[in-house]
């Protein structure tokens, strides 16, 4: 099942895309796509559905229906740093003992195909396709072995990360990477029955039409079961949170000489069975 939310910024309404890519209308069902409609309850009792009983939403998703994040009411959006061995080699990087994790703040949570914004003094914004988990069962301390029971679905993430801020500029990389417009979520929540192997999936990102990633989550180090159950060592985790996974090579910060986000770029990204997104950048 492919969950979404549709409609104009800040009024998102829930639904679901059928078979024949068209949306059907979940109002009747869920207030949203968040919290507590992501339990295991719920999605169950969401999949048991009819497609075709529920009203069909004008439009054409991801043309003249626009999209919002796949997950509305994001309470925390943790990331995974370096989870990638030939991301951390393009980095000139030891892999880390243990997952780095840092955060994006919630305001920078947009959908798939909004702008993306360059913030004032940017010199390196830089861009990261990463795979996205979204909790639906919270918890601490989950044990590997059941952190799959935890996850309601996966995703797209677009890791938009200014490279000075993050970098030069002191600090954690918390200051690069929680810019507004700097989180593109989505296009859809996909259950992880339609998922299939999600430890290889492959995974692309093109700036201009020129493919700069072009990878698969197999070179993930630090695999999903195992981020669930160490990220909730931490925090517990709760409905509604993503933990965005990590990025394969192919950053403008790997490029010789590196390469960085300009007013009017156009990035498209994806990931198999996942979807894709579309952004143009705005200085």
């Amino acid at each position: 099942m492919k969950l979404l939310r549709y409609g104009p910024v800040g009024h998102e309404k829930p639904g679901l895309l059928d078979d024949n890519g068209q949306v059907r209308a979940l109002s009747d069902h869920v207030p949203d796509i968040s919290g507590a409609a992501l339990s295991a309850d719920v999605i169950t009792r969401l999949k048991a559905l009819d497609p075709t009983t529920l009203p069909l939403v004008d439009g054409t998703p991801q043309g003249d229906l626009r999209l919002g994040p796949c997950v509305g009411d994001i309470g925390k959006f943790i990331c995974i740093g370096l989870n990638y061995a030939d991301h951390a080699e393009e980095a000139g990087l030891a892999v880390p003992p243990e997952p780095v994790i840092f955060n994006k703040w919630t305001s920078a949570v947009v959908g798939p195909d909004d702008d993306v914004q360059i913030p004032r003094g940017s010199v390196k914004t830089d861009w990261e396709v990463e795979l996205g988990v979204v909790i639906g069962t919270g918890g601490s301390y989950i044990e590997e072995a059941d952190a799959l029971n935890h996850v309601a679905g996966f995703c797209v993430v677009n890791d938009v990360s200014e490279r000075e801020f993050q970098n030069e500029r002191a600090g954690t990389w918390d200051k690069g990477k929680g810019c507004d417009t700097f989180g593109p979520t989505g296009p859809w929540l996909v259950t992880p029955d339609e998922v299939g192997d999600y430890d290889n999936l492959h995974m692309w990102l093109d700036v201009n039409d020129r493919r700069f990633q072009d990878g698969t989550t197999a070179t993930m180090v630090y695999k999903v079961p195992f981020l669930v159950s160490y990220c909730s060592r931490f925090m517990s985790l709760q409905p509604g949170d993503v933990i965005s996974t990590g990025t394969p090579p192919g950053v403008g910060m790997g490029q010789t000489p590196p390469k960085y986000l300009k007013g009017g770029d156009v990035m498209r990204l994806g990931i198999a069975g996942l979807g894709e997104q579309k952004q143009t950048v705005r200085a």
